[in-house]
């Protein structure tokens, strides 16, 4: 073991807290009193096998110190609204700097949060576009404006010195007066005189005459001359301007004689339209006020989706590419259009998809000559009071891009605003490297640019970022929701940035995941950009290139679970390789490696997906060998989760009528699909979410456990049942504590308090059940065991055994039997799920399930993907097949078939870029991916 910066107690007390942040005896989870200095301002990478004490180590100890801090230093009524922070078990840790936590998971499922409201980026948009955007008529194109007082005053000031003014408004008569009494009553606001055609009358003399005189009425507002150099004058005019606008209901005519006569309107109005003034809230999908008054402000509506309509666009009308006019009742809407289609030389026989825009629109609007799509949806609707047609048109609807908002949930006339011809509804529907060139490239005016400065400066840098970490391919307008986990976290870290804060802490957790290795570089100069700025950055990572770009590496092991915990290395890369001997350090000298195939697997069935067309997929036609270990890569934003997650999984769900997520726009499905029994997506999300969810009840292991002790002499002496060593149930558990083994004391303005349960001391149970021992240990103590240290315990009780054993083939035979699903991390979930699929076998003779992995080496060492490799290898040996979303090249070079992706992210995505075995893929050149995998392959 080599530790580069001495931690011994008298040491780590002399160390300076303003170089170092100092842990001393840190003794969360499986830490072992482990003591350690992170030098402040450095990039440090925390490593080690999964299990080992890294999280603990960053989050639980070093991340919850720091919320522990700020929240103490409010008052202890802004306390009570905060959520309660316990005190890590330390001794002590000095130097803490005010601490970030970016982790992976996506913690919003607000359907209104989108990457433009979670980066702050819109926030400067709407103020951009409210400050400097102007308004054109969609009419006439023409620019909409309206007229200040200021712009009147500067408009008389225009004239010589001296010049004669008269400034008058129309006369405006209301529905329930005459003009006699709307005389009278301007003579009651105190104004005197009127014009009629121009020249000038008195009021009283008007009102006295018993005929009025016909022509145009005005209020002669004000009479002044153009007096320049003086201030009370200028009062004088704009006073009179403004009294003149709201006589006038909004209009003001300036008269100087026998030069000009302009007449002025502060009504924002165009063509016959009035306009909003740009504001804020206008540009405010949150605020009801700009909310689509169509969608509500959520971007999608139920209506008719043109994809159920006409699903395969490579047939012709002809064939019968409009699904509801196939044949029956509804098949003569399609006669006329088939028959009389020569009248208006329509191409009857040509694929949907080569008709030209024009053609497509005239299938849906109709002519003189047929009813369209539109007529014949309006007829069903006005006979909805019969179920078939209910059904017909509930077959043909979907959640659908609202046609108002185009998806940005913004009210219509929002996007009449423009800055260079461009809306901020154009803005937000730009992939973020477009919307980067827009700005860096945008010309204003003087005053203009005066006015958005600061705003560019704030919306520049924060594109400037999400393109630095890879995501220039995602829109401001994608839904935060939909993004992965590795998404989100590099979202949440290009805001850090973005904000450019000093002298933080900021702790990421694994931000390498979901990256392609050509997106890792780009991440380390985003990483390195946020320590250069005068922060601590600590990463908890496996990835082999930041652990080489690490300022300092601190590797904790040996093993995980009880047998962790350790500092076993600290230094940096040159010195873990050259003088130590943990696993990480074995793996990078190459003393171990991963791949574990002897050849590639030889397969004639296989799923072929056609003409796939969801998000950016240009109508792949992709083939999936079954019974192999098939592994789909491409850079982020290539296309991978909405081929796998969006088409296949929901598509092949929904025929065997175990799914009813809503799958993709793609053609159709073919091959060998049917030889398939069931179809299974193993991600991350957690097991169980109540604290008494554990890995051995999911494996179905403890059961086995009960009725092992149920069966012992003392148990079957005083009639314990099973349920009875359940601490889910009443009967055995102890009540005071409701099986949990703590009791919680809440404390008002202090981090609640978890008391070991004084009726059971912590067994969970009670003491009469606690008298049925098995090999000297009762039901509690098998709890408080590992799962290693429960397969040796239970030797010979095949029915447990087998059922542990999964659990210790996928890695984690380090957590306890009895530990909380909850504080299980995303990748360990995920490889219990696994474990619980092999510890059923083979469930029924013949039985074939599709297994699809959505990066399963997020959170796992070098050591803990060997056996993960083994373990999926070992469901394809029992006949099952594998389907892995991955970048990690060791695992695509243990596929035996390859379906690439790419070749950018984005709309330069979504090509099949190659398909086959990765020994084939190495050779070729321009390719993102076969480049870092023959890197992979020369390392061995």
């Amino acid at each position: 073991m080599n530790v580069s910066t001495p931690i011994g107690s008298d040491t780590l007390d002399q160390l300076d807290p303003k170089e170092y942040i100092i842990i001393k005896n840190a003794r969360v989870n499986n830490l072992k009193a482990l003591s350690v200095a992170i030098p402040r301002n450095k990039l440090v990478v925390v490593t080690g096998l999964s299990g080992s004490g890294k999280s603990s180590l960053a989050f639980d100890t070093l991340f919850a110190e720091g919320q522990r801090m700020y929240v103490e230093s409010l008052s202890s009524y802004a306390r009570q609204f905060l959520g309660r922070m316990e005190k890590p078990d330390v001794e002590y840790i000095k130097g803490v700097s005010p601490a970030i936590a970016i982790q992976q998971k996506v913690s919003t499922k607000n359907p209104r949060s989108t990457v433009g409201t979670t980066t702050e980026i819109y926030d400067y948009l709407k103020l951009l576009f409210s400050r400097i955007g102007r308004t054109y008529s969609p009419v006439s194109g023409e620019e909409v404006k309206h007229h200040t007082v200021t712009d009147v005053v500067d408009f008389v000031h225009s004239f010589e010195e001296g010049d004669r003014v008269m400034i008058s408004c129309p006369l405006q008569v209301l529905q329930d007066r005459s003009k006699a009494q709307e005389l009278e009553l301007l003579l009651q606001k105190g104004f005197t005189r009127v014009l009629i055609d121009g020249e000038v009358h008195f009021v009283e003399e008007l009102i006295a005459e018993k005929k009025l005189p016909k022509g145009t009425y005005e209020i002669l507002i004000d009479r002044a001359t153009v007096q320049k150099e003086d201030e009370d004058n200028k009062f004088r005019i704009a006073d009179s301007i403004q009294t003149a606008f709201y006589e006038g209901h909004g209009e003001c005519t300036i008269l100087i004689p026998d030069k000009t006569k302009r007449t002025f309107s502060d009504k924002f109005e165009l063509d016959g339209m009035s306009f909003e003034i740009p504001s804020v809230n206008f540009f405010s999908f949150n605020n009801p006020f700009g909310a689509c008054k169509t969608c509500e402000g959520f971007g999608s509506v139920l209506g008719l989706d043109p994809d159920l309509i006409i699903p395969d666009k490579t047939m012709s009308v002809y064939e019968g590419a409009i699904a509801p006019w196939r044949g029956g009742s509804t098949g003569k809407w399609l006669e006329p259009l088939v028959k009389k289609g020569i009248y208006f030389d329509f191409p009857i026989h040509r694929a949907y998809e080569d008709l030209t825009t024009t053609e497509q629109e005239l299938i849906w609007t109709g002519n003189s000559y047929f009813k369209g799509l539109n007529d014949f949806f309006q007829d069903l609707e006005s006979k909805t009071h019969k179920i078939q047609y209910r059904v017909m048109l509930s077959r043909f609807r979907g959640r659908t891009t609202c046609p108002d908002c185009r998806g940005t949930r913004l009210r219509k006339d929002a996007s009449y605003v423009k800055i260079a011809d461009h809306s901020i509804t154009d803005v937000v529907l730009m992939p973020n490297e477009n919307a980067l060139h827009f700005f860096q490239t945008l010309e204003l005016s003087a005053q203009d640019q005066n006015v958005a400065s600061r705003l560019l400066k704030e919306i520049l840098n924060r594109l400037e970022y999400i393109n630095k970490v890879g995501l220039g391919y995602l829109t401001l307008n994608r839904l935060t929701s939909s993004l992965s986990g590795g998404e989100y976290q590099r979202i949440k870290l290009a805001t850090s940035l973005g904000s450019a804060l000093v002298g933080s802490m900021y702790i990421l957790d694994e931000p390498s995941i979901g990256l392609h290795p050509r997106d890792t570089d780009r991440l380390i100069e985003v990483l390195k950009s946020l320590r250069d700025l005068g922060n601590t950055v600590i990463v908890v990572e496996h990835e082999e290139k930041i652990m080489k770009a690490a300022d300092e590496i601190i590797d904790i092991g040996p093993d995980a679970g009880v047998k962790g915990g350790e500092l076993m290395f600290q230094g940096n890369l040159d010195e873990l390789v050259k003088s130590s001997s943990t696993y990480t350090a074995k793996y990078l000298k190459g003393e171990e490696k991963i791949n574990i195939k002897e050849k590639n697997r030889k397969w004639k069935d296989s799923i072929i997906v056609k003409g796939a067309r969801e998000n950016n997929l240009k109508n792949l036609t992709v083939k999936f060998p079954l019974k192999t270990l098939t592994v789909v890569t491409g850079v982020s934003g290539s296309g991978k989760s909405t081929l796998i997650k969006k088409v296949l999984y929901p598509a092949l769900g929904k025929m065997m009528g175990t799914v009813i997520d809503e799958s993709g726009k793609f053609e159709k499905i073919e091959g060998d699909y049917r030889d398939i029994s069931q179809i299974e997506f193993v991600d991350q999300n957690p097991i169980g979410k109540s604290s008494r969810s554990n890995p051995v009840t999911y494996v179905k292991a403890y059961d086995a456990i009960r009725a092992l002790y149920a069966d012992l002499p003392t148990s079957k002496q005083r009639g314990y049942k099973p349920a009875f060593f359940s601490f889910n149930v009443d009967g055995g558990r102890c009540e005071a504590c409701q099986g949990e083994g703590t009791v919680t004391v809440e404390m008002q303005f202090m981090a609640d308090i978890h008391l070991t349960c004084e009726s059971c001391k912590g067994k969970r149970f009670k003491a009469e059940i606690l008298d049925a021992k098995y090999k000297d240990k009762d039901i509690s103590d098998v709890l408080d065991l590992t799962i290693d240290e429960a397969i040796d315990f239970f030797e010979g009780k095949n029915q447990i055994v087998n059922k542990l054993l999964p659990l210790q083939e996928v890695g984690l035979g380090y957590i306890g039997m009895g530990q909380s699903s909850n504080t299980l991390s995303g990748g360990e979930a995920q490889r219990v799920k696994l474990a619980s699929f092999l510890s059923k076998g083979g469930t029924k003779a013949g039985d074939h399930i599709l297994f699809i992995f959505d990066e399963p080496t997020t959170g796992l060492h070098f050591h803990d993907i060997k056996k993960l490799l083994y373990a999926i290898n070992a469901l394809i040996e029992q006949g099952h097949s594998v389907i892995v979303i991955e970048h990690n090249t060791e695992v695509i070079k243990s596929a035996d078939w390859v379906i690439d992706l790419g070749p950018e992210g984005g709309e330069k995505g979504g090509h099949l870029t190659y398909e086959g075995t990765p020994e084939d893929m190495v050779g070729l050149q321009d390719n993102y991916t076969a480049k870092y995998l023959r890197e992979s392959f020369e390392g061995l």
